[in-house]
């Protein structure tokens, strides 16, 4: 049985989205209007953007006390940016906070990996705003409109 048409009835709206080598799950997504390639990560409480990429995504930000952690590291310097146009397909959010740090050693993993570079991650918290459901068999990000 496929999802679609079920959720389609529930004001979902469907994403396709990408798995890498890695398994991980990417998905095209715009922020504050400028397209990037993000990974999907259920176990991130937060949706992030690379620190290099906030002139390119007009991110204000401001420095934040608060310290993130990754499966690999710690990262200490973090910043925090509200306020945030997020949209994904047709499913958008005006108002999304994303954390930024230096995501050199992702992506150094993924290249390792003849993978290119992501700007960021979404996050549980967009996941939850979205009332996301993940369709693996079927590579469809679903979004609650």
């Amino acid at each position: 049985m496929k999802l679609k048409p079920l959720l389609k009835k529930s004001e979902y709206l469907s994403n396709s989205f990408k798995r890498l080598k890695t398994n991980h799950i990417q998905v095209k997504a715009y922020i504050n209007g400028v397209k990037g390639m993000f990974i999907i990560d259920t176990g991130a409480s937060n949706s992030c953007i690379d620190l290099k990429l906030y002139d390119l995504y007009n991110i204000r930000y401001q420095k934040s006390s608060e310290k993130a952690s990754s499966a690999t590291d710690q990262i200490s310097n973090t910043m925090i940016s509200k306020n945030n146009t997020i949209k994904i397909g047709k499913w958008y959010n005006n108002n999304m906070t994303v954390v930024l740090f230096d995501m050199t050693f992702i992506n150094n993993t993924l290249n390792e990996h003849g993978i290119e570079s992501v700007s960021g991650i979404i996050g549980s918290d967009l996941l939850k705003k979205g009332k996301a459901i993940i369709d693996y068999s079927d590579n469809k990000l679903f979004l609650k409109s």
